[in-house]
């Protein structure tokens, strides 16, 4: 089978976020323990109550080796772009498979399983380990999970295998990426006619806290300890939201929620942000919480293994992004990059699709990186 009959099998399960992903995990295992790889399996629950699963494989002997990483989670697709087929309906127009994951970022995991697939009856002399986690959209739960139960991923930490996550690159070669912190405050009011002072307006203490989020952000917008020109854009990334989630104009507010979503850069001391944003909270009587935190990936760019995924990849120079990944969560692994098949502008897009050229490209390129260190 090939990266595009396994990709159209991956499109097909609809696995977003806030579903199970449990059959379409269910189908790697069988996919790959087909070819000849041990499973784990990783299971939890998430916050509500929904199965989430994880599979961990592995193939060969020694230590070392190559250690692959793709996420089955999708977005949401709603809206799609058409109506003559559905975002789970893989469908080919021209030289484009439409569907959501299709790039990201089913189509990588097609390209790994295409490639193993095609060295079935290579020895491997060093492991191969592919895992297929689950949450990445919304937390990296998955990849988390994996870090701290899986016996594979600490074979993967004690032999230092090489490490690849898919995600979608054009296949340039990926040395650093931002990483993800989630900030959440909550400011608790009363509920009244807006005619009366019998109610406790949420929303006023929030704020003095919006404010100092504010100052926080030009600061980190201008002042030089806060930038990298190694990525574009060279600052930290910023979403600041707010809802009190009020029905109607003449209800005084009884709840107000702050969200805070930021990307920071490699080297960056980011808990004196935090800091200032709790103390801010608690000065202003609301609860504040660390929702999620990643890690930015970084490799020196001038190091041995980036210089031979180069290579293998046919490129001259690495490169950054300014997205989060699952290895965020996978840190202990020292030489890990991200590179994989698709464009990173189609992810979670109304049409998502990956052109069916980048997955033949994937497959050769993995199925490279698989005989230069696995045999």
């Amino acid at each position: 089978m090939d990266a595009l009959e396994y990709n159209q099998n991956l499109v097909s399960f609809e696995s977003t976020s806030n579903l199970t992903n449990a059959p379409v995990s269910d189908y790697c295992e069988e996919v790959l323990s087909g070819l000849g790889f041990a499973i784990e399996r990783i299971e939890y629950d998430d916050p509500y109550g929904v199965k989430k699963v994880s599979i961990v494989a592995k193939k060969g002997e020694g230590t070392g080796g190559m250690a692959y990483f793709g996420h089955t989670d999708v977005v949401p697709a709603d809206p799609w772009h058409t109506d003559d087929h559905g975002p789970f309906e893989p469908t080919i127009v021209g030289d484009l498979l439409y569907g959501r994951g299709s790039c990201d970022m089913k189509g990588s995991i097609a390209c790994m399983f295409a490639a193993a697939e095609r060295l079935a009856d290579l020895p491997l002399t060093n492991p191969l380990y592919i895992t297929c986690t689950s949450d990445e959209e919304i937390g990296y739960g998955g990849a988390m999970a994996v870090a701290e139960r899986s016996e594979f991923f600490r074979e993967m930490v004690d032999g230092q295998s090489r490490g690849i996550i898919g995600e979608p690159t054009m296949l340039e070669v990926v040395y650093a990426h931002k990483g993800t912190t989630g900030l959440v405050a909550t400011s608790h009011g009363t509920a009244s006619h807006s005619s009366t002072r019998a109610g406790l307006n949420a929303n006023l203490a929030m704020i003095p806290y919006l404010a100092e989020m504010k100052a926080i952000h030009d600061e980190t917008e201008s002042l030089a300890k806060w930038q990298n020109e190694e990525f574009d854009p060279p600052t930290i990334s910023w979403n600041i939201g707010i809802n009190d989630h009020t029905a109607a104009v003449n209800i005084t507010p009884p709840q107000s929620v702050c969200t805070v979503y930021f990307r920071a850069m490699p080297g960056q001391e980011i808990d004196e942000l935090i800091e200032r944003a709790r103390a801010t909270a608690e000065a202003c009587g609301i609860e504040f919480v660390v929702k999620s935190r990643a890690e930015p990936l970084y490799i020196d760019p001038d190091s041995q293994f980036v210089r031979e995924v180069l290579e293998l990849a046919g490129r001259e120079t690495p490169t950054t992004v300014c997205y989060g990944t699952d290895g965020g969560m996978l840190t202990e692994l020292k030489n890990m990059v991200v590179i994989g098949p698709g464009d990173i502008a189609q992810a979670h897009t109304w049409d998502e699709f990956i052109a069916l050229e980048q997955l033949e490209l994937g497959t050769d390129l993995y199925a490279r990186m698989i005989e230069t260190w696995c045999s």
